[in-house]
């Protein structure tokens, strides 16, 4: 399966990823931990545009060909993107299940915005208005959504892996 994870800067995407690769023993493909590479290998690139996004699609498809669960960590923003994560889905022909992460409180969200430190070196941290300014199409009914206002990281991943658990025996 290819778990779909979405979401502006913040929300607690990569968090609740980690907890759910560790509960389905599934791997993590993350776009910042790509771009990071992709901007580390050449000191003259500055952008790294769509390349993070098509490298990480390469990656999760080499993977679910060979039976493993995916879990995509991106901001995922734009449904052209997130179009492309079910391609790459349809590809290895697995079930697809898209996650949009929120956090509803929006001064909580500002808080972890200012305050979280990167664990990706050439990634700069977002700024809060980076965050509300973000190009940002809206999700339909497809998704679940996981709102981590109030809730702990593992509660968030619990909710995920249950979600997940639903999608595998409705297609069983």
């Amino acid at each position: 399966m290819l778990v779909i994870l979405s979401g502006l800067p913040g929300a607690g995407k990569t968090t609740i990823a980690r907890l759910v690769c560790q509960r389905l023993g599934a791997v993590h493909v993350r776009i910042d931990t790509i771009e990071q590479a992709l901007l580390a290998a050449d000191d003259s690139v500055r952008m790294v545009g769509t390349a993070g996004y098509m490298i990480a699609y390469g990656v999760a498809l080499d993977n679910l060909r060979i039976g493993a669960t995916v879990v995509a960590d991106s901001v995922n923003p734009l449904d052209v993107t997130r179009r492309a994560w079910r391609d790459v889905g349809s590809a290895a022909e697995v079930d697809t299940l898209d996650v949009e992460i929120i956090c509803s409180n929006p001064a909580d969200h500002r808080r972890r915005v200012e305050a979280r430190a990167t664990d990706v070196d050439e990634v700069k941290p977002s700024q809060w208005s980076d965050v509300v300014g973000r190009e940002y199409d809206p999700w339909g009914d497809d998704a679940v959504t996981v709102d981590t206002a109030g809730r702990t990281p593992d509660e968030c991943a619990a909710e995920i892996v249950a979600a997940v658990s639903r999608q595998l025996k409705k297609y069983s």
